[in-house]
């Protein structure tokens, strides 16, 4: 591990318990005391949040340590954006509008992988295309970049979209587990997890 990524793990990591400390954190996570419903925010909502009319409890702690994300795990996993993709639309964030072929230019990347990610990065919403007559005649398209906050309220609301299937997949996962131990099973408990998740088991495993 990289001392940079230690240091980041360090900063997730209550020294007290093992667990996390969240007091600092530029989030805010709320659960209710009455149900199963936990609620993220960006921001500490002031005056708290409800469920059932009634307030939510802030969460200051918690008892799991959780390995800090770094930012191309996250942009792979939630929206299948290597590094790659994030340089080419960094590119014409910061110098476009841009063609294909001036975007392969500028980061030495082969013309056909930036065009692919261009329209991927379009599909997503982070960037739109047009095109534009050149001078010699025909046209080119060219890449833009959308509105940065428009970007910032798309992105955070694809990546709820994708915790949000994340969550469920983990519910699901402890409702099996929970099914496992009120039922008379034949099978072990691992057995009849992997055959509910299919797929999911890691390669070796």
């Amino acid at each position: 591990m990289s001392k940079e990524n230690s240091d980041n793990t360090t900063a997730f990591r209550s020294s007290d318990h093992g667990g996390e400390d969240l007091s600092d954190r530029p989030y805010a996570i709320y659960r209710c005391t009455d149900c199963r419903n936990v609620v993220l925010s960006m921001q500490d909502c002031e005056g708290g949040m409800t469920c059932h009319g009634e307030p939510m409890e802030r969460v200051t702690d918690a008892a799991m340590d959780v390995q800090p994300p770094d930012l191309r795990e996250v942009l792979l996993e939630a929206f299948g954006l290597p590094k790659a993709g994030l340089d080419i639309c960094l590119c014409v964030i910061g110098e476009g509008p841009l063609s294909a072929g001036e975007v392969a230019a500028q980061l030495d990347y082969d013309e056909s992988t930036v065009r692919s990610y261009l329209n991927k990065l379009v599909d997503l919403g982070l960037l739109t295309k047009s095109e534009l007559n050149r001078e010699g005649g025909g046209f080119v398209t060219v890449f833009h970049s959308v509105d940065l906050e428009e970007m910032r309220k798309e992105t955070l609301t694809g990546f709820y979209v994708w915790a949000g299937e994340a969550a469920a997949l983990i519910e699901q996962a402890n409702l099996t587990k929970q099914d496992y131990l009120d039922a008379d099973h034949d099978e072990r408990l691992d057995s009849v997890f992997w055959e509910q998740f299919e797929g999911a088991k890691p390669d070796g495993d």
